[in-house]
């Protein structure tokens, strides 16, 4: 996929290009890491590509969940240890994971014939608002792109404190773009002897 969402056709073809476009940018973050640079938290927060990457993936699930009326999943886990990887899991797996739940996303909103359909706000979620009944497909699917997105730029500076690579660099070595006077594709930095 080029650094620009396509022309699209219709607002259903929108919404999902420009969430593909935000999850393409996510995992660009993760080009080239290895496990233990993946589990890095180099910058001032706690925040880790691999981290990121499983909890984007974990809150794509959940709001999917809710469009499509599903019992939610009760975690008492850590809020935190949605952001990290434990010990059983790796990048490859995350990444992995981020694209079935990719798949199951365009599968259930493919299914919806109208974005306008209501979805009932669950009362049980203290950061729910408590004076709305119901949010739209649409207004999730923007939710979804909003979350990304902020979650895109938070694996951009992690992964530009760990090796300084930053998206379009990224983007063209991932993608094998030609090298050109504006810029020229990452290169996995050699490592100390």
């Amino acid at each position: 996929m080029p650094g620009i969402v396509p022309p699209v056709a219709d607002e259903r073809e929108a919404l999902l290009a420009f969430l593909r476009q935000q999850r393409l940018l996510l995992t660009t973050a993760a080009f080239g890491l290895d496990e233990a640079q993946a589990r890095a938290t180099p910058s001032a927060s706690s925040l880790s590509v691999g981290g990121i990457l499983k909890h984007v993936a974990t809150v794509e699930s959940y709001w999917i969940d809710i469009a499509l009326q599903h019992p939610l999943p009760h975690d008492d886990r850590d809020y935190e240890c949605n952001f990290r990887l434990d010990t059983t899991e790796t990048l490859l797996g995350v990444l992995r994971r981020y694209a079935e739940v990719a798949e199951r996303t365009e599968a259930a909103i493919a299914g919806i014939a109208d974005l306008g359909q209501a979805v009932p706000v669950p009362k049980d979620v203290p950061w729910f608002p408590a004076d709305v009944e119901a949010w739209s497909v649409r207004w999730v699917l923007l939710h979804l792109i909003e979350e990304t997105a902020r979650h895109v730029g938070h694996a951009e500076i992690v992964r530009e404190s760990i090796d300084g690579a930053t998206a379009f660099p990224l983007m063209a070595a991932a993608e094998g773009w030609p090298e050109t006077p504006w810029v020229k594709p990452w290169v996995r930095p050699a490592r100390p002897a």
